[in-house]
């Protein structure tokens, strides 16, 4: 294929790894990481996973979740030190604690499925968050009064380390609940912040096992690494000054197009 050099990627699901050298491939990479990382250091994660449905449109989704897993844990330093000890330790404790059952559950289910279903899982999630954001939007589902209780924390924390696992996306589940607690604005980016960074620690393990990580997506992780520091930093200054109506909006037209895509090509 022209522009593309094949290596293996992992021995275990026996994929190649179509090695992009086309600058149009960059181009796409280079905005879904500066898209990822604004929203995790400045609007609490739960478009992050954009990256990851952008780049499976155009490579397989196991080197999409490979590539990104190094710069999302990049993103997370960086996010750290303007939030630091401003999270809700007692929510965080509760997500954690199911998390780590879902990253389990996630690492079982890679091995057992091919990249398709993940294409069709994922423009499934993604249409769904949006759709979910959309019925808020207009008050047709309204957050609860009263925070969800600690158990449904912990299905929530399950959740999002399954989804996290499987495709970034774990920021959704996650914010349905701390959204019920009524946090203020930058305790619940605090908390997203601390969260997701022990979460993708944890990834880090079973994607070394399952061959996700390779020379060529240390190479592209090393050019995306200037974007991501970037995105970084418009995000925590985006935090305070830029709307989020306007950032969401813009954000949730790219992933309705880029979920119909995901589902076109791993049905097709």
């Amino acid at each position: 294929m022209r522009g593309y050099e094949t290596v293996e990627l992992s021995k275990n699901k026996g994929n190649l790894f179509a090695v992009p050298t086309d600058i149009s491939f960059y181009i796409i990479c280079a905005f879904g990481v500066l898209l990822a990382a604004i929203s995790k250091a400045g609007f609490g994660s739960k478009v992050a996973f954009a990256a990851s449905a952008i780049l499976a449109t155009v490579i397989d989704p196991g080197q999409a979740i490979g590539i990104m897993l190094p710069l999302l844990l990049l993103m997370d330093v960086g996010s750290l030190r303007p939030y630091w000890r401003k999270w809700d330790m007692r929510i965080t404790i509760v997500l954690l604690s199911g998390a780590v059952v879902g990253i389990a559950l996630g690492a079982s289910f890679y091995r057992a499925v091919d990249a398709d279903v993940f294409r069709v899982m994922l423009g499934l999630l993604t249409l769904a968050f949006v759709g979910y954001q959309a019925l808020q939007s207009v008050n047709w589902i309204r957050p609860q009064g009263k925070g969800f209780g600690p158990i449904w924390g912990v299905v929530a924390g399950c959740v999002a380390g399954f989804t996290s696992f499987v495709s970034h996306a774990g920021g959704p589940p996650a914010a349905v609940y701390m959204l019920s607690h009524s946090m203020r604005k930058t305790t619940y980016q605090a908390t997203t912040v601390i969260v997701f960074f022990i979460v993708n620690v944890l990834k880090f393990i079973p994607y070394a096992w399952l061959g996700l990580f390779t020379w060529e997506t240390v190479k592209i992780d090393m050019i995306m690494a200037p974007f991501a520091l970037l995105g970084v930093w418009i995000g925590v200054r985006a935090h305070h000054w830029m709307s989020e109506r306007f950032f969401f909006t813009v954000t949730y037209i790219l992933l309705v197009c880029t979920g119909l895509r995901l589902l076109w090509v791993g049905l097709t």
